[in-house]
């Protein structure tokens, strides 16, 4: 049976978050080829991770024989979060753009999850593996635009993602979507509602055509 890895990080329910309604989406086409398939959702909004701290950045550079208390305690997430990783046969992950980045919780995941010599290094356990990142943002910081300098979420998690943990990474990307909040914006809601449209069929697009790749 095959496994979704799926995570969310914005901090708004899917009926106000652009990045939550892709994500559904593509769970929705995901389950529809797999109804018997397993689907790991973290939520890192409700149920956010601590922190990287001392503790269990050590402990992922120290045999585990030696590990004090405090980073057997710390490390068991770390290798909790790389087995599910290493589990998934795909990944689709959340990515909406605060203050030109990812949310601190993203960041978060990211620093527990990457242990180097087993999710980062020269082999990675999880490399290979589709990743399909809901890169959504208020405005667009597509090439060409004036806010192209400050986009830091793909250039970031295409570094981190497929350079450092070797994933198969992919783009959707949600764009204008405070366009019907914000009166200065209104000219571009027919923009923003193409690209609504569009990142969720090719959330679904995708979904379907990873699944079929697996089963075959």
């Amino acid at each position: 049976m095959a496994t979704l890895l799926l995570i969310d990080s914005s901090v708004f329910p899917e009926g106000g978050s652009a990045s939550r309604s892709v994500t559904a989406a593509f769970r929705t086409a995901w389950e529809e080829q797999h109804p018997d398939g397993t689907v790991i959702h973290r939520d890192l909004a409700a149920d956010p991770l601590p922190h990287l701290d001392g503790v269990a950045a050590s402990a992922g550079f120290s045999d585990p024989a030696t590990h004090t208390p405090e980073q057997q305690a710390a490390f068991a997430l770390r290798v909790e979060l790389a087995e599910e990783l290493e589990r998934a046969d795909a990944v689709v992950i959340a990515a909406p753009m605060y203050n030109f980045t990812i949310p601190s919780t993203l960041k978060a995941w990211l620093d527990q999850v990457i242990i180097m010599g087993r999710t980062a290094g020269e082999t990675p356990s999880a490399k290979g593996t589709p990743a399909t990142v809901i890169a959504s943002r208020g405005g667009s910081y597509a090439p060409g635009t004036p806010r192209e300098p400050f986009e830091y979420v793909q250039n970031y998690l295409e570094a981190v993602l497929n350079g450092g943990m070797g994933l198969d990474v992919d783009f959707i990307v949600p764009e204008l979507t405070m366009a019907p909040s914000n009166p200065a914006m209104a000219e571009l809601v027919p923009l923003y509602e193409t690209s609504r449209e569009k990142a969720l069929q090719d959330a679904a697009t995708k979904a379907k055509a990873l699944a079929e790749q697996l089963a075959a």
